[in-house]
């Protein structure tokens, strides 16, 4: 991922007023973020923490969306539908998404299991275990990445599609 300034961050999201653009806190530490090892940018709010945020980059340009927290919590462990990650104990959590455009006006919305602290970049690098000799580690680990990118990419596609 190519490094985002806090004016990329506030700029790109597609699904938010104007008010809420204006309301929106990056993260601190931009400056430190090793962008090779992130497939998105994902935070909470600080001052409310069921809002979250998610940017990344589509044909070149950052697109954001802003997130809600549901307030009900999955009766057994779930899964996050990008990375699909079993063996970390990540919280995950349902987040919804207003459509941009008209369709979010006119109260259209996506949503989705996710890890609850945006954790999923981290998830996909670790080793996988070898499932039988002769497993290729690595490889395997080189397709989570790729199939993370592109369940992001069509995440955000479909919220920004009208914007």
């Amino acid at each position: 991922m190519r490094p985002l300034t806090e004016k990329d961050i506030t700029s790109s999201v597609v699904n938010a007023s104007l008010r809420e653009r204006n309301a929106i806190i990056p993260p601190n530490d931009l400056a430190e973020i090793d962008w090779d090892k992130r497939d998105y940018l994902g935070w909470r709010d600080v001052k409310t923490p069921a809002i979250g945020y998610l940017v990344t980059h589509i044909d070149d340009e950052p697109v954001g969306v802003l997130l809600r927290q549901s307030g009900d919590k999955p009766g057994a462990r779930a899964q996050c539908s990008w990375c699909e990650d079993v063996t970390l104990p990540n919280d995950v959590v349902l987040f919804s998404a207003r459509r941009s455009g008209k369709a979010g006006r006119n109260g259209d919305t996506i949503a989705t299991l996710a890890c609850a602290h945006f954790e999923c970049s981290r998830n996909v690098r670790v080793l996988p275990p070898s499932a039988y000799l002769g497993f290729d580690r690595e490889a395997a680990r080189q397709h989570r990445i790729e199939v993370l990118r592109s369940r992001i990419d069509s995440f955000v596609r479909d919220i920004a599609r009208d914007a």
